[in-house]
């Protein structure tokens, strides 16, 4: 059987992205605007707000070239998955994380102009945020944890494997 090109890359932009657009289906069709339930009080509580910005509201004024920043970051990690080198399991998975957030904060800026945030960590006084900010942190994560503690097997056989699909699953020993 003949995998695709950095499988794990599709596999957690898949999940990624039906994870943050399932979430804030459920708060919009749950939650008005501002409302607020304290899961843990004063410490964790699910808030329906909206931010026409990006991370920590910066950016307000430019909602346009938001948009397409986010369209153009999506179809770049998408060109780099598809016609890029074989990456190690590590990358395809940060990847395919930023792409889901990428992606999905770009769904709702393209269809309403603004994002769905709604995880509010009261405690240290954090800004609001989404599952797809969540998984753009965990890509960076991926990315740091690869860089500082490769894995010399893998990344010798990505940089040396097959420039076509393999027959081999990307996620084997």
């Amino acid at each position: 059987m003949k995998y695709p090109r950095n499988l794990l890359f599709w596999l957690a932009a898949i999940v990624g992205l039906q994870l943050d657009r399932w979430t804030k289906d459920w708060v919009m069709a749950t939650f008005e605007l501002g409302e607020s339930w304290p899961l843990w009080p004063d410490v964790f509580h699910f808030t329906f707000v909206e931010n026409p910005g990006a991370a920590f509201s910066w950016f307000s004024g430019y909602g346009l070239q938001l948009r397409w920043l986010s369209l153009l970051v999506s179809i770049v990690l998408m060109l780099v998955a598809c016609f890029g080198p074989r990456m190690v399991r590590l990358d395809q998975v940060g990847l395919g994380f930023l792409f889901a957030g990428a992606f999905g904060n770009g769904i709702d800026r393209f269809a309403a102009g603004r994002v769905v945030d709604f995880l509010d960590f009261r405690l240290i006084n954090f800004a609001v945020f989404n599952v797809a900010d969540v998984f753009i942190n965990l890509g960076v994560l991926c990315f740091l944890v690869s860089l500082f503690w490769p894995e010399p097997s893998q990344r010798e056989a990505a940089e040396s494997g097959p420039e076509e699909t393999s027959d081999q699953p990307p996620f084997e020993e």
